[in-house]
């Protein structure tokens, strides 16, 4: 698939230089997420795979705030009248957007301003980057709204980015994390002003473009698969994968470039 082939009907997608940014763009309603948008974001990070020319991604939201979560009139008032085969449909399909997000192997970097909540905070969680604001406010609101913290993934991701006890205070209370609070836990790896979240986010993916984006692939996926395995499993797959990298063009090109006293140009091959 081409860049081109993407032409969602319920976010924004832009594509330029290896980097494709997706922004979702309901901002009078602070970008809340419905049956739709959650379907269809699902789809694209599935479509990614396909897609060799995007190197990296960015997620935004439009308008000074990532994501209100769930519509709480167009998701949350009609999961009520379901069925529990309704509902657990429903689930699954959310959960399959966080499969989604961590099965591309394109890098996704979440530019986290003001609210970022419920879906919205899980979205961004299941970035591999974070950069965010000072204003951004981040919370996992389930416990609110008399559900469990366990949505998305979050109960397996949330506590291998912040640690257990930091994890299940958030998602036992549903309290906000401040920006600072998240930076300090290593939940945003930056805080930048929000006049350039979206330049320093799209800067980070664009050198994470320019890379060895093979390479980037393989990284995610063992940053993936390495959480349920043993020690010395885990270092035989790095060596598997270390030595399927040292076959690639790029690795001769970084060396070439090495002796040549030059910077590197890599092609992802």
């Amino acid at each position: 698939m081409t860049p081109q082939d993407f032409q969602p009907r319920h976010f924004r997608w832009d594509y330029a230089d290896g980097v494709a940014t997706v922004t979702l763009d309901r901002p009078e309603r602070k970008n809340p997420l419905t049956f739709e948008s959650y379907a269809e974001l699902r789809d694209l990070f599935r479509d990614l795979v396909y897609a060799q020319e995007v190197k990296a991604v960015v997620v935004n939201g439009a308008g000074g705030n990532f994501s209100s979560g769930g519509d709480v009139h167009e998701i949350i008032g009609p999961l009520t009248e379901r069925t529990m085969p309704g509902l657990l449909e429903f689930t699954r399909m959310t959960g399959d957007l966080v499969k989604a997000m961590r099965a591309c192997p394109q890098p996704i970097v979440a530019a986290i301003d003001g609210v970022c909540v419920g879906a919205g905070a899980i979205v961004a969680m299941a970035s591999d980057i974070r950069i965010a604001t000072p204003e951004a406010k981040t919370a996992f609101l389930f416990s609110r709204v008399g559900l469990a913290g366990c949505d998305m993934g979050a109960c397996a991701i949330l506590p291998r980015i912040i640690g257990q006890g930091r994890a299940s205070e958030l998602l036992f209370t549903g309290r906000t994390m401040s920006a600072e609070e998240g930076e300090r836990w290593g939940f945003h790896n930056r805080l930048v002003p929000a006049e350039r979240l979206v330049e320093e986010a799209t800067a980070l993916a664009r050198s994470l473009a320019a890379g060895p984006t093979f390479a980037h692939g393989i990284t995610k996926t063992q940053l993936n698969t390495e959480w349920a395995v043993s020690l010395e499993t885990a270092i035989e797959m790095e060596a598997q994968a270390q030595a399927i990298c040292m076959a690639t063009q790029d690795f001769r090109r970084a060396f070439e470039a090495f002796a040549a006293k030059r910077k590197p140009e890599f092609e992802g091959n």
